[in-house]
């Protein structure tokens, strides 16, 4: 794994969660939690990163990743580029590293890499210059760290600090998802009292991964007493390869519904990282309904990244 740390052990990179302590994850969410602002009140602003550049390479659609990096590097006072590949050096041929050292060139100091890839991220970390920083937006089906840090202040907010009473469900495609490992490696850490996972047999993860979570074949029997159910998008491939014949035939057997939420505990609160499939992963009155915290997360998406880029790019910054 790459070597997130610089020499003095503060974090250069933000490749995954893998490794940061529990202080350090608990430091960047009450950071995040100072940019959090009341919905209708004025955004956030900060000269913290005055004279950074920040470059956005997203080789996958996105539109809340991409957006709230952009603005979390704006109301810190960064200049932030966006880079479409498609319309880049490589779509010529030009590697992404031939990229990136082409934009270090420009005196870009950090980036946020989005890509379907497996291993491309920490790669591109351990070949940047010594005073470049490079920050995950997704990388294939392994992690994801921000999304799994403002699910956790999201959680943080509406349950309390302290999770070791808390019982957090995940369902749906959980094998192929990057929410879900980074989730389960943040709430790990910050000492989640239990961790569950459902889903149909073929979409549940290998046997060694998630160590500690409970398996479950059956919402019903998965989500009884949960305090916070996350559910994940479904793919229609995915369906067809857990013998699910169609998006209606996977609702009735594992969409998020109102009857099967009743299940959990009366106030647990439901997350999803969207985009959402309403009607196949989880129905409208579930998705809009008083337990909902999705738009919580949207928000606190925004907030943790401002408080990653900050912590990690602050060095770079322009003297005051």
């Amino acid at each position: 794994m790459t070597n997130q740390r610089r020499a003095d052990g503060s974090l250069r990179h933000l490749v995954t969660l893998d490794g940061l302590s529990r202080t350090e994850l608990e430091s960047l969410l009450e950071q995040a939690q100072r940019f959090v602002r009341p919905y209708g009140a004025p955004a956030p602003a900060d000269s913290a990163l005055a004279g950074v550049t920040i470059a956005n390479l997203f080789t996958e659609p996105s539109t809340r990743t991409r957006v709230s990096f952009e603005l979390a590097g704006r109301r810190l006072g960064a200049t932030v580029i966006n880079i479409d590949p498609q319309l880049s050096s490589s779509a010529k041929g030009e590697s992404m590293l031939d990229t990136v050292q082409t934009l270090e060139s420009l005196h870009v100091d950090g980036f946020v890499i989005r890509t379907a890839e497996p291993g491309l991220i920490p790669y591109l970390a351990a070949h940047v210059g010594a005073h470049v920083s490079v920050f995950s937006g997704g990388e294939a089906h392994l992690s994801h760290p921000t999304q799994g840090l403002l699910d956790a202040l999201t959680v943080r907010q509406r349950k309390g600090e302290r999770l070791e009473q808390l019982s957090l469900a995940i369902m749906g495609d959980i094998r192929h998802s990057r929410v879900a490992r980074s989730a389960a490696s943040v709430f790990r850490e910050l000492g989640i009292g239990e961790l569950r996972l459902i889903a149909p047999a073929a979409l549940l993860p290998s046997a060694d991964e998630f160590p500690g979570a409970r398996r479950y074949s059956s919402p019903e029997e998965g989500l009884r007493a949960a305090d916070v159910v996350m559910t994940l998008r479904i793919q229609k491939e995915r369906m067809a390869e857990a013998e699910i014949p169609d998006a209606d035939a996977y609702f009735a057997r594992f969409g998020l519904t109102a009857p099967r939420l009743r299940l959990a505990r009366p106030d647990a609160i439901v997350l999803h990282p969207q985009p959402m499939n309403r009607g196949i992963e989880i129905a409208s009155e579930v998705a809009d309904g008083p337990q909902s915290a999705i738009r919580d997360q949207v928000r606190n998406g925004v907030a943790v990244r401002m408080a990653v880029l900050a912590r990690l790019l602050q060095p770079r910054a322009a003297p005051a």
